[in-house]
């Protein structure tokens, strides 16, 4: 059976598929990735911030490998979490441990890696989370054979539809 290794681009992920309309379920994308891609390790490469140990414990009970990096606030509120570097560096760390990485992202920041793993016949798919909003370098004709788009797996793995009953006060939710 083949080792292979996934490299998730969380934010990227996240934010691309929520664009689409629809959000991940991250664990049915672990298995998901297990049973069709013989993913003996996956890594989901996230900001650290502080309140969020619920995810990152269940992300781990899911089967993943989280790796942190401390986020930056800004003084309007915003965070930021950029982990390019750190999914670049585990992938190359890992290199002689897996048959293929499975890249999870549409940041164009990783055309380098994606070429390089793919000169070295190490490229498995590239899961593009929105395919109406990706990096153009990704787009090229080298890589265009490993895209792989989540849209269309929607119905595999977005998360269940909560079905909201009546408010507390017995009126329904439009």
């Amino acid at each position: 059976m083949e080792n292979n290794f996934a490299f998730i681009d969380s934010q990227n992920v996240n934010l691309g598929i929520r664009g689409a309309g629809w959000k991940l379920d991250f664990e049915k994308f672990r298995i998901y990735l297990k049973d069709k891609y013989h993913v003996s390790r996956a890594y989901v490469f996230l900001g650290y911030v502080s309140g969020n140990n619920g995810l990152y414990t269940a992300l781990q009970r899911m089967g993943y490998v989280c790796i942190f990096k401390p986020i930056v606030e800004y003084a309007h509120g915003k965070i930021k979490g950029n982990c390019d570097a750190e999914l670049v560096l585990q992938t190359m760390i890992d290199f002689d441990r897996y048959k293929q990485a499975i890249i999870a992202t549409g940041d164009g920041d990783f055309y380098c890696l994606l070429n390089h793993l793919q000169s070295r016949n190490k490229l498995g798919p590239l899961f593009i989370p929105n395919k109406k909003k990706f990096s153009s370098l990704l787009k090229t004709r080298g890589l265009k054979p490993y895209l792989r788009y989540m849209d269309d797996l929607k119905d595999k793995l977005s998360m269940p539809i909560k079905k909201e009953g009546p408010r507390k006060d017995k009126t329904l939710r439009s």
